[in-house]
């Protein structure tokens, strides 16, 4: 007989990686196609849609290899949340796409709130700040600073919204990438027309919104002639890259928290009601589950901080398929708190606390005693104390967690895993799957498609928890005072 499965596609910012999944929740099939980042000038970073879509076509077609007369269901798709695709009349690519970590449009985020009115507005249209890293600053950069570029956009869109699109020549989104463009009204469920009209933006620029496991096309011949999927496959709405990996370790219901380390890091934690940070140092998004809401903190430079770290301090590794271990072993050598040593992990500026674009990272505490090992230390040590600031958040706003889930390039360290139990002062477990947000995105297509019959029964039949890091809570107590350090490293 032949075998039923679900295709999780995620069109993340270093790779496009396609798994296929059987309804036992088996990866079947894993495929990855580099993404090469564009930095035209300090701050800013770019891509062309048009590398997505062939990364997206060479990892679909990778998979199908692999899982050769397998029949794929349905087509479940993720993606990096906030960068813009803008499309012209005939759905041809204007310019690149401006990324989530593009930070050029400060002036632009000033003009939203001298338009809309302050953030207690913002707050009150769609339950965020107005940020370099959102959608709607993207758009007026391009009104602003390229007119005629800007003449030619007909539709906005999001990463995995415009595969959907080129899949099946569909033009749709879902709530949880809408609800991050600072167009969206997150609380109500429905595109800003209060913000639109601020902004003198005509609302035909965005698509319309189904649901994240709703069926919002299919691949069209077209589409199948260039991926290999059959024409006619059912094509979910999916979901924002931090949804779906947060859905593919289960964490879809309130009094849980999953934290990220992948190039950039997050904490999420859902919400049955949409609930504001009023500091609006953290982020209300919708989850991929209906009616729910999530809380996140960003850190802009997680993964991406190490690696980069990696490329430029320990060259002699290049092309050593085990450096991050022998990294990792050279921090273990040395004491907790890196013995003064603190990173500030802000290469790309910070969101959270700080909702700073123009934050950039330092090594502070430098003496002639200190090593590389102390460095590398210190760079673990500050991502995981980036991670604890939005815990901190969560914290103070009342959220009671008795463990974190982990996920991530990072959580696949075992010392990176201890090091944030530590820091944290609570459990973290990972779980049984290791794909990230496209295996989220393959669990909308089951549930899209009639497998299961919503999010939380395909996560209960899927997946299982790994043993947890538990740290002692005077081990936690000793990171009071690098904690500090870093705190107060920021501001001085």
């Amino acid at each position: 007989m032949t075998e039923t499965l679900f295709l999780g596609l995620d069109v993340g910012t270093s790779g496009v990686k396609a798994v296929l999944v059987s309804p036992s929740g088996d990866v079947r099939a894993s495929a990855t196609t580099p993404l090469k980042l564009s930095t035209p000038r300090p701050g800013w970073a770019e891509q062309d849609p048009i590398d997505w879509w062939e990364a997206s076509i060479a990892s679909i077609r990778a998979v199908r290899s692999q899982a050769a007369g397998a029949t794929v269901a349905g087509v479940g798709i993720s993606g990096q949340m906030h960068s813009s695709v803008f499309l012209d009349r005939s759905g041809e690519v204007v310019r690149p796409a401006l990324l989530w970590c593009d930070g050029r449009t400060t002036e632009e985020c000033r003009e939203i709130e001298r338009r809309v009115g302050g953030e207690e507005r913002l707050r009150d249209l769609v339950s965020n700040p107005a940020l370099e890293g959102f959608t709607l600053p993207k758009v007026l950069w391009l009104r602003n600073n390229e007119p005629e570029a800007f003449r030619l956009v007909a539709t906005v869109m999001l990463a995995k919204d415009y595969i959907r699109y080129r899949l099946t020549g569909e033009l749709a989104t879902e709530p949880s990438d809408a609800s991050a463009t600072l167009m969206y009204d997150t609380a109500r469920q429905r595109w800003s027309r209060e913000i639109l009209d601020a902004m003198e933006l005509n609302g035909s620029l965005l698509p319309p919104v189904g649901g994240s496991s709703q069926v919002l096309g299919r691949v069209s011949d077209a589409g199948a002639a260039a991926c290999g999927l059959p024409a006619g496959t059912p094509v979910v709405g999916g979901g924002a890259d931090n949804a779906c990996g947060a859905a593919g370790v289960g964490v879809v219901a309130p009094g849980e928290a999953v934290a990220s380390w992948g190039t950039s890091g997050t904490l999420l934690a859902p919400m049955s009601e949409p609930r504001v940070d009023p500091g609006l140092r953290a982020h209300t998004f919708c989850h991929v589950v209906p009616s729910t809401w999530y809380l996140m903190g960003v850190v802009l430079s997680a993964g991406g901080a190490f690696a980069w770290y990696r490329d430029q301090l320990a060259r002699e590794l290049a092309g050593d398929s085990d450096a991050n271990r022998k990294l990792d072993d050279e921090a273990a050598s040395v004491a907790r708190g890196a013995e003064g040593v603190t990173f500030l992990p802000y290469l790309q500026g910070e969101r959270t606390p700080h909702r700073n674009a123009s934050a950039r990272g330092a090594f502070l505490g430098l003496s002639l005693a200190h090593t590389r090992a102390h460095l590398t230390r210190a760079v673990i040590e500050g991502v995981c104390f980036a991670l604890r600031d939005s815990l901190e958040i969560l914290r103070s706003l009342g959220f009671t967690l008795s463990e974190v889930l982990f996920t991530g390039g990072g959580a696949h360290s075992p010392l990176v895993r201890r090091l944030a139990a530590e820091v944290f002062g609570l459990p973290v477990a990972t779980v049984n799957r290791e794909e990230g947000p496209a295996y989220g995105a393959a669990l909308l297509a089951a549930v899209g498609v009639g497998a299961f019959p919503d999010l939380r029964t395909a996560a209960a039949a899927t997946l299982h928890r790994n043993v947890a890091e538990a740290p002692l809570s005077e081990v936690h107590r000793e990171y009071d005072a690098p904690y500090a350090r870093f705190r107060g490293s920021y501001r001085a």
